[in-house]
């Protein structure tokens, strides 16, 4: 089964370009091409196709009022191209929020060293969102003008490379959503006090760590620290966001920082995170991003050292995202006593991280997004 994508861009060029990588696949067959936001959302209604790859900046409607009409009429598994700058991680940040699954820089050579390598990561990615569950979003916007890899040697970790398990929402109502049998085997832990709270996540990340972390209030009694798979340039700009957002305070992690209470700090991108103990407090270590790891910051990187660091003091959270990323440093984290929740999979834009670490046997609990803040709110004491 062929997957179907719809490509919005203003660029002939890249439109051709595009097209051609993703048909030399041979799983994907792009059903038509519009020029502007506003031919985007009409074609959208008119083809449904299984994907759409979007631009942000277009004539006559933008990207981003694009893919809110998306969501609101028809949601659609969304690929937005940006510009990796501070202003390209705002508007990107922004089409997430809106509905957009996954995003990818819109220069190839900031994507790929070669050719091979650049047409396996975008034809994976179409594939991989292709089976990801996107939600309707609230009322659509008025229509503007567009703004002119291995925690190995650190861990001791064999590295995998596999490829995410998630299941298509049915269609054509992609918003129902079916139940997770995992949730049913899930009780809740009793309240306790954990030296730190680390959460990690991927695809579906910035909207899934907002919604959570802007529930917690100023006192919230434990330090957390935050891992998402996201460019170098993009971490700062996403940090500011949910500081904004947010009653604790939220900023991107530097080498020396110490973890306190009703902080949270956001590894940065393109390097890793490891806590230490000094003296019963925690300390941030960054360094470089290993290009031997699949990714960077790593999930496994933080919670290794959360579980050597903190034995039985920690609580690891597992949100939405490709891959198997975090089983690895939770099962380091239960074996030294630590509990793990991970969120399940009715509430996950992509069921890969979570389910690793749910079929693995580690979770402690098993959480709707909804419910993931309030918990910790009652958990954490």
């Amino acid at each position: 089964m062929t997957v179907s994508v719809l490509v919005v861009d203003d660029s002939g060029f890249f439109r051709k370009r595009l097209t051609e990588i993703l048909t030399a696949s041979g799983q994907i067959t792009v059903v038509g091409a519009a020029t502007n936001g506003r031919e985007g959302v009409e074609l959208a209604e008119k083809l449904r196709p299984d994907v759409i790859t979007m631009d942000y900046e277009m004539p006559v409607m933008d990207g981003i009022t694009a893919v809110r009409e998306i969501m609101a009429k028809q949601a659609t598994p969304v690929l937005m191209f940006s510009s990796l700058t501070y202003e390209g991680a705002r508007v990107t940040l922004d089409a997430l929020e809106a509905g957009a699954i996954d995003f990818l820089p819109k220069n190839f050579e900031e994507i790929a060293r070669d050719t091979s390598q650049l047409q396996e990561v975008l034809i994976n990615r179409v594939l991989d969102i292709a089976k990801s569950r996107p939600r309707a979003r609230g009322p659509v916007a008025p229509s503007t003008p567009a703004a002119t890899t291995t925690p190995v040697k650190l861990l001791g970790i064999a590295p995998r490379a596999e490829r995410p398990s998630v299941r298509p929402a049915a269609r054509p109502a992609r918003s129902e959503t079916v139940a997770s049998p995992s949730r049913r085997s899930s009780s809740k832990t009793p309240a306790r006090q954990y030296s730190v709270v680390g959460i990690g996540t991927s695809t579906g990340g910035p909207v899934a760590l907002q919604k959570v972390l802007s529930v917690l209030p100023a006192s919230f009694p434990a330090p957390i620290v935050l891992v998402q798979h996201m460019p170098a340039s993009f971490t700062p700009a996403f940090a500011e966001r949910l500081n904004k957002l947010c009653k604790i305070e939220v900023r991107q992690a530097q080498d020396g920082d110490w973890l306190k209470p009703g902080l949270a700090l956001l590894a940065p991108g393109g390097k890793q995170m490891m806590i230490e103990n000094r003296g019963g407090r925690g300390r941030v270590r960054i360094l470089p991003g290993d290009e031997r790891l699949n990714y960077k910051p790593c999930v496994d990187v933080t919670f290794g050292s959360l579980a050597r660091s903190f034995p039985g003091k920690t609580l690891g959270v597992i949100l939405t995202g490709m891959g198997a990323d975090g089983r690895e440093g939770c099962r380091m984290m239960k074996q030294s006593g630590a509990v793990v929740w991970s969120q399940d999979e009715e509430s996950s834009v992509i069921y890969g991280m979570p389910m690793a670490v749910a079929t693995a046997g580690l979770s402690d609990e098993v959480l709707s997004l909804n419910d993931v803040g309030l918990r910790l709110i009652e958990g954490v004491s």
